[in-house]
């Protein structure tokens, strides 16, 4: 009977065999277009961990702007202007509780230094919102050069969320401090990293 189903239905048997061989090629696509996928997610790790920028030169820029987080990063913009290498610094993403005199007590700096020369951001929670306060903060000051100052491992997401959002005359100095980030944190980053590169190109935004 199957043989006789088969040879009296030639089209039913020529659609089975169709879709037995499709059944047998889909996965062997899924598994190759997975792998490639995961060949260009690992290259593209090895570039990420390969170029995490380091420290700047001592250059001159207009101001010096802070992404809180990591110790020594606020220390690190504070002896930036000691230096004079800045004529102002801001802080974006300060807890909202924290008062200028807890910041100037904190990190040792004058009221007549708060006064004139320092600014703090009490409204970014992540790093997307670092770069629109960051940039608000420079709209209001007309400065053609920063520098900017985070973690290592952080710099070469935060940097590029920031230059979505300033104008592109701008110059941006990533001074980036040295850390010993573990590999899941750079894992997680350059993950974060993938979803603003994606953002940057279609527009879209992701939650990062």
């Amino acid at each position: 009977m199957p043989v006789a189903v088969i040879l009296g239905g030639s089209s039913f048997a020529m659609l089975f065999l169709v879709i037995d061989s499709h059944q047998t090629e889909v996965p062997a696509v899924i598994i190759r277009f997975a792998a490639s996928i995961f060949l260009i997610w690992s290259f593209g790790f090895l570039w990420f961990a390969a170029n995490i920028p380091g420290r700047s030169a001592d250059r001159q820029t207009d101001a010096v702007v802070v992404v809180t987080g990591e110790a020594g990063r606020i220390q690190r913009g504070i002896e930036v202007l000691n230096l004079r290498m800045a004529g102002e610094l801001f802080v974006s993403g300060v807890n909202e509780d924290v008062t200028l005199e807890e910041f100037s007590s904190e990190f040792g700096v004058s009221p007549e230094f708060m006064d004139c020369c320092v600014e703090l951001g009490f409204m970014a929670a992540n790093t997307r919102g670092n770069a629109l306060e960051i940039s608000e903060w420079l709209n209001t000051k007309g400065y053609k050069s920063i520098r900017f100052i985070t973690s290592d491992w952080h710099m070469l997401r935060a940097s590029l969320e920031l230059q979505r959002f300033i104008p592109s005359d701008i110059l941006v100095v990533r001074d980036a401090m040295p850390t010993n980030a573990r590999i899941f944190v750079l894992f997680l980053e350059y993950n974060k990293f993938i979803a603003s590169m994606l953002a940057t190109v279609t527009g879209l935004e992701f939650k990062v």
